[in-house]
């Protein structure tokens, strides 16, 4: 059963979707492991203080890519297909308003 949130980007409700298939859609995409990705990423973000965090352009594009997948995932019709098609719908905005506290 896949679980699904909306969450309040750039002023937009913004779907995401998480099910079994999300690893798989990842890798398929990006030819990468997800499971990685986030440990390396909830490393990075430390508490999800901006201030203490050690956030990379590397951490960015995955946090980004990982948004997109469950994106798509929630809305394959209506979500683009690559990651910088899906944020040109965004200003710019900082990743720690929308990461879990």
């Amino acid at each position: 059963m896949a679980v699904t949130k909306k969450i309040e980007i750039d002023g937009q409700r913004v779907e995401f979707r998480a099910s079994a298939a999300v690893p798989r859609l990842y890798r398929i995409k990006f030819g990468r492991d997800i499971y990685k990705d986030l440990r390396s990423l909830e490393k990075s973000v430390d508490d999800g203080n901006e201030e203490s965090s050690s956030l990379d352009l590397f951490s960015l594009e995955m946090f980004e890519n990982i948004a997109f997948i469950m994106a798509k995932h929630a809305h394959p019709d209506q979500v683009p297909d690559t990651p910088d098609e899906w944020l040109e719908n965004f200003n710019t905005f900082s990743i720690y308003q929308i990461l879990p506290h």
